[in-house]
This record gives structure tokens, C-alpha cells and sequence, in this order.
């Protein structure tokens, strides 16, 4: 299991570059998300074709990969606009607020249910997430649209996990990032274009923002997460991703000058002891009395 939890440690840090790049606003919040797949799309599709990576399955297994493509863009997009919308740290809270919702998920639809392990380790996760963005943010939420997005987000993200760990179980990596890309990118297209949002006219920086997101945070992020989700549990997966939130806090320290405080620091502490705990084999308890 050491493969997997590497690759699982590497995609966290990938992704937590992503909601630096967001805040900065250098690019719509849908196009970006549009350029962010089809960047990773172009970059791979000749990659499994040349190497004969990209493989056939059923049109049941086809399709299911193909709309699961479709909710990770459309959880992107929905990502995008409720950190553009309203402050990193609030979107951050309640976006990463999809572990309880694969467990609560995964209880109905997995075959391997979450365990209390999971449950005490989400706790203490997210009471670390609450410490990490402040107590006066969680208490002062804005209940507003941005809101609203931030948590569909995480119940979009707990959909797509779910869905995916049971489609990884009969394909291959290289074979579902191939079509979840191609179909996030065609819908992301599609809904761009409705809207009215433009192609185009970008800064430098803009653009090197999108080649970032698309071959780093989308990519070699989630080719690494998608590998780690086809070798773990699900649940656990989603409770680890809770760890970009710490890198993020640490990124923009160095990258946008935020300042880290004590109180982040420990919160960062509960939120990584919490995801610890999810990986404890040995359940977590008191014994029964004989």
C-alpha cells in the first residue's frame, strides 16, 4: 500500500497550488476550469494513444466514465465560483466539507463501509479545518450565493468520488482520465460558450496560471488521486485531500504574503492527526467488558 499512499501524498500537494491560482483572478472562474481540463486533455489523449494505454470496455463502463467527466468539470466550475465569490478560507471550509458526505454516501452505495476509524478521524479533521481558517470565519459565515456554491461543491465532489471508485475497480487510470477529461472538457466548453464567457485576451501570467492548472493541479494531481483511489478506500481518499488545505495556508504565505498564526498552526495539527487516524488499521475503541 505504500505505492498508493505516495501517489495519494503527491496529488494533495499538486492540487494545493489550485486555490492560490483561483484567488488571483487572472481568469474567468468557468473558462478556467474549461482550460484547466482541456490543457491535461491535450497533453494526455496523444499520450495514450502513441503508447496503446487507452483501452475499450463496455458502453455501460464508457458512459459512466464519460458523465463522471462531466460532474468533476462541473464541480470545478461550481469550485471556481464560490472561491471567486466570496473568501478563499469560507469557500475552502465548506467545499472541504465532502468527506461527510462520501461517508455518508459511501454507508449506502460502497461495499466497503466506512469505518469508525473514518468517523472519529472526520471529526477531528474538520475541527482542525475550523481552527485553520479561524473561528471568527466560521462563526461570521456569509450566507449568500458563494455559500450556497461552496457546499454543492463538496456534495458534487463526494458524488464524483463515489462514482469513480467503483468504475476504477473494473478500468484502468490511464483509460478513465482520458475520458473524464475529454467529456469535463467538451461540457466545460459548452457551458462557456452559453454564457458568454471569453477565450481569450489574457495576461501572460493568465496564461501561465491555466498551462499550470491544467498539466500540474489537474493532470498529475488527479492521474496520481485516481490512482490512490483505485488502491484505497474512497473515504479515506476524501479525508486526505483535507491536507491540501494545509499546504494552501502555506503556499500563500510565500506565494500572496498570508499570514500564518498560532492558531493556524494548530489547527493544521488536528486536521493532519485527524487524516492519521483514517489510516489506522486497528479500529479505535473501548473493549467490551467480560
Amino acid at each position: 500500500m505504500n505505492k498508493p499512499r505516495i501517489a495519494l501524498a503527491l496529488g494533495v500537494v499538486f492540487i494545493s497550488i489550485f486555490p492560490i491560482l483561483i484567488k488571483m483572478s487572472l481568469t474567468p472562474a468557468i473558462v478556467s476550469a474549461f482550460y484547466r481540463m482541456a490543457i491535461a486533455a491535450a497533453v494526455l489523449l496523444p499520450y495514450v494513444l502513441i503508447t496503446g494505454k487507452l483501452k475499450k470496455y463496455s458502453t455501460k463502463l464508457t458512459l459512466s466514465s464519460i458523465f463522471c467527466g462531466v460532474i468533476f468539470g462541473l464541480d470545478v466550475s461550481v469550485w471556481n465560483l464560490a472561491i471567486q465569490g466570496s473568501t478563499a478560507t469560507q469557500a475552502t471550509l465548506l467545499t472541504n466539507l465532502s468527506p461527510i458526505w462520501v461517508g455518508i454516501g459511501g454507508y449506502f452505495f460502497l461495499k466497503d463501509k466506512p469505518r469508525r476509524n473514518f468517523w472519529i478521524g472526520t471529526v477531528i479533521a474538520i475541527l482542525g479545518m475550523v481552527l485553520l481558517v479561524g473561528l471568527k470565519t466560521f462563526i461570521n459565515l456569509d450566507i449568500n450565493l458563494a455559500f450556497g456554491l461552496a457546499i454543492l461543491s463538496g456534495v458534487i465532489y463526494a458524488v464524483y468520488m463515489l462514482m469513480s471508485k467503483n468504475i476504477l475497480e473494473e478500468v484502468d487510470v490511464w483509460s478513465f482520465m482520458t475520458l473524464t477529461l475529454i467529456s469535463s472538457t467538451v461540457s466545460l466548453a459548452i457551458l462557456s460558450l452559453a454564457i458568454g464567457e471569453p477565450f481569450g485576451g489574457y495576461s501572460e501570467w493568465g496564461w501561465f496560471s491555466l498551462v499550470i492548472q491544467g498539466l500540474i493541479c489537474q493532470l498529475a494531481a488527479w492521474l496520481l488521486i485516481s490512482y490512490a483511489t483505485k488502491h484505497m478506500r474512497a473515504t479515506r481518499v476524501s479525508v486526505s485531500l483535507l491536507g491540501q488545505a494545509v499546504l494552501a495556508t502555506i503556499f500563500a504565505a510565500i506565494f500572496i504574503n498570508e499570514a500564518i498564526s498560532l492558531q493556524m498552526v494548530i489547527g493544521g495539527f488536528f486536521l493532519l492527526f485527524g487524516i492519521r487516524v483514517t489510516f489506522i488499521q486497528k479500529q479505535i475503541g473501548f473493549k467490551k467488558s467480560q
